[in-house]
């Protein structure tokens, strides 16, 4: 029993098994107090409600002395409140004089010792591992969270993007419909399911305070804002120092990459899981030349495994500045102007075809 203390008795901590093999020093009526001779540590505790738990071997157990004998024990008997192990050859062994470096590390260790918890508490454990399961497993993990209202069109925009392996999406809805959300809504459920650690936001010099608000206010995502002087202090302070393996979530302005080769090395190097640019309408790019943003922008998507892509209406500026950013989507499936443009002359036709044979 816990009342039952008598100094010489063997415990050990259960908040703090890694102190050793303890010995009853002292009893009060109130407290108890233990000295881990193996740590150099004692502690007293409440004697109604001590965290502690009496060591008790039982046959065909070892034990060992602090001489460092051992033996195997075949009885064990009570002498005034203390255990007396005695083996088959006639050895004996109180209690007090067990080694202090005795330990239950291994489960079967402690369970041998009767060092295990009560049933009560495994089933606790049963259930909040079961609880954890469904709610990692849910398929509204990473949706239910943000501070938004629940548009039919974002929500299904964002679970589809989700729903992909390796997401390289364009996002072209129109003005207003709340491109901005969707990504948060995208970004939040990948970084919260693991599927994204590392995160680079590119936006317009005009916008980046506006993305970090809109990020912390509804995903209580917290981005760092990375510019030059930034970058610059971070390399002054180490030699060699690569400024964006010092956050996992950035946001910087597109300006930091254009025309900056050592940014846009930097950046690639850093292993980010997605590329998130916003505006990128505003990337001019032809076949024969590109502008320096439309550059950056590609380098740093080929070197990111997903890609996520904001702009307006696809052909609002044409059909080849919409061909411009699917090649940063898939450089390998939209790799020639001319044969998207065939392609989609071919689309016409068929959707002609089919509305004539659906209105005949």
């Amino acid at each position: 029993m816990m009342d039952d203390f008598t100094k010489g008795q063997r415990f050990v901590s259960d908040f703090e098994p890694e102190l050793g093999l303890g010995v009853v020093d002292d009893v009060t009526r109130l407290s108890v107090a233990v000295r881990f001779p193996a740590s150099h540590e004692r502690r007293e505790y409440a004697r109604d409600n001590a965290p502690i738990r009496r060591v008790r071997f039982r046959p065909p157990d070892r034990v060992r002395g602090r001489d460092g004998s051992t033996f195997e024990v075949a009885s064990v008997e009570e002498r005034g409140g203390l255990l007396v192990y005695h083996s088959r050859s006639g050895e004996s062994l109180c209690e007090a004089d067990l080694s202090d470096t005795i330990s239950f590390d291994k489960p079967e260790e402690r369970l041998f010792a009767g060092q295990f918890d009560p049933p009560a508490l495994f089933d606790l454990r049963s259930d909040a591992l079961r609880h954890q399961h469904r709610r990692r497993a849910s398929p509204v993990r990473g949706f239910a969270g943000g501070r938004i209202d629940l548009l039919p069109h974002q929500l299904y925009i964002a679970a589809e993007t989700t729903s992909r392996l390796i997401p390289r999406v364009l996002l072209a809805d129109e003005v207003g419909l709340g491109k901005t959300i969707e990504a948060g809504l995208i970004l939040h459920r990948l970084i919260l399911t693991g599927r994204a650690r590392r995160v680079l936001i590119v936006t317009p010099d005009s916008l980046v305070h506006q993305w970090l608000v809109e990020l912390l206010r509804r995903f209580n995502l917290w981005f760092h804002v990375f510019d030059e002087p930034r970058c610059a202090s971070i390399e002054a302070s180490r030699e060699d120092a690569n400024p964006f393996l010092e956050d996992q979530l950035i946001l910087a302005s597109l300006s930091l990459f254009a025309g900056r080769e050592t940014r846009v090395r930097q950046a690639r190097a850093s292993g980010f899981d997605i590329v998130v640019v916003d505006e990128a309408h505003h990337l001019a790019w032809t076949p024969d030349a590109a502008s320096p943003e439309y550059r950056a922008v590609e380098a740093l998507a080929e070197a990111a495994p997903s890609l996520l892509l904001l702009t307006g209406t696809p052909e609002q500026l044409g059909i080849p500045s919409h061909f411009a950013r699917l090649r940063l989507l898939d450089p390998a499936r939209f790799h020639d102007l001319g044969a998207f443009l065939d392609e989609s002359e071919r689309y016409i036709e068929v959707a002609r075809a089919a509305d004539r044979a659906a209105n005949p």
